[in-house]
């Protein structure tokens, strides 16, 4: 997977997709892209695609990304921290609805 460094945003009025730098913050209706996603989106017909002429860059990570990873990590790796149970109830007693399936014989 690889970072986002593009916001894809809509404006549906002008029927155009805008591929821009890497929003701040989030917004309705808008989707973050990698590079490699942000220069190559098309739109449907009659859509227009405006995109950022720049150099797409993955943002630094700040501070506080770093202290909310390492308190995350710290939280998740508590011996005391209580694990609850699978809630096993929503099953209705199947084990789920996917089996493999062995390969075709061709010959």
């Amino acid at each position: 997977m690889n970072p986002a460094v593009a916001t894809l945003t809509y404006a549906y009025a002008d029927s155009t997709a805008v591929v821009g730098p890497l929003a701040t913050y989030s917004e309705p209706h808008s989707y973050d892209l990698c590079e490699q996603h942000a220069l190559r989106l098309t739109a449907p017909k009659g859509w227009e695609v405006v995109r950022h002429d720049g150099e797409f860059a993955a943002p630094e990570p700040s501070h506080d990304d770093l202290t909310a990873l390492a308190e995350a990590v710290r939280e998740a790796g508590r011996p005391d921290r209580p694990v609850e149970p699978p809630d096993l109830s929503s099953q209705n007693g199947r084990r789920g609805h996917l089996r493999v399936l062995p390969d075709p014989v061709v010959e």
